[in-house]
């Protein structure tokens, strides 16, 4: 079944930056969840290589709030350049794919 469902993945420094922006996405209505992971990264930054560990961000939304939702989380973001990678949903469960579209419909709807 074709969906307009999208997943962005991100990650935030700390655990707790990540649950202040995964709240804030839900509250807003920009994301019908989101899902934290603890992870660990490799990556070059300013021409080093870098380790640390990190939290993973899973934001279930749709595709027409991407640019929002990306604003959204790039302002309570505390990294210069937030990973941000929007992925489309191209199937999955009925009634999980319209819980993320009922999920994020605007109170006035």
């Amino acid at each position: 079944m074709a969906s307009r469902a999208i997943l962005i993945l991100s990650t935030a420094a700390t655990r707790d930056e990540a649950a202040r922006i995964a709240e804030a996405l839900v509250a807003d209505r920009l994301a019908a969840c989101v899902q934290l992971s603890p992870i660990e990264s490799w990556y070059r930054w300013q021409g080093e290589v870098e380790h640390a560990p990190e939290t993973r961000l899973h934001i279930k939304t749709m595709a027409h709030l991407a640019d929002a939702a990306t604003q959204r989380l790039k302002a309570l973001h505390s990294y210069a350049m937030p990973e941000v990678v929007v992925t489309a949903l191209e199937s999955g469960s009925a009634d999980y794919l319209a819980w993320i579209e009922a999920s994020v419909r605007s109170k006035a709807e």
